[in-house]
């Protein structure tokens, strides 16, 4: 049984990178998953990802570059302010500048440098390095 699907999907792309693999399936396949999967994109922690239609819910097909050290969701998922988002880039980042941390705001889910540009504050979600 599945309690939090986020969490299982990057623990799939964690242990698939570790074992050397270049592609993993991702199921089942929700939006926020997706939204996630983009940002990593974006700052190419992955090459490309794409949903397939399954039995349940569709599943995410990832290509991996093997640029990712460690990924993880932030449990519990506290809120941050603009202010404190500094505090948390210490805690599960590894260095200054070295990583993303992924946060979901009112205009959607994004890396926490777009947060601090645009002046927002949100929710944690995941950490990428």
């Amino acid at each position: 049984m599945q309690h939090d699907p986020l969490n299982d999907a990057l623990t799939s792309i964690r242990n698939a990178v570790r074992v050397g693999h270049d592609r993993v399936e991702i199921a089942p396949a929700s939006h926020l998953i997706g939204r996630v999967l983009h940002v990593m994109q974006e700052h190419r922690y992955i090459t490309e990802f794409e949903m397939k239609d399954g039995s349940r819910g569709g599943v995410y097909s990832v290509k991996l570059n093997g640029a990712i050290n460690d990924c993880g969701v932030i449990k519990p998922r506290f809120s941050v302010r603009l202010k404190a988002m500094e505090k948390y880039e210490k805690r599960y980042l590894p260095g200054q500048d070295f990583g993303v941390l992924i946060i979901s705001t009112t205009k959607g889910v994004m890396a926490h440098a777009a947060a601090k540009q645009e002046r927002l504050g949100g929710r944690l979600l995941a950490y990428v390095y």
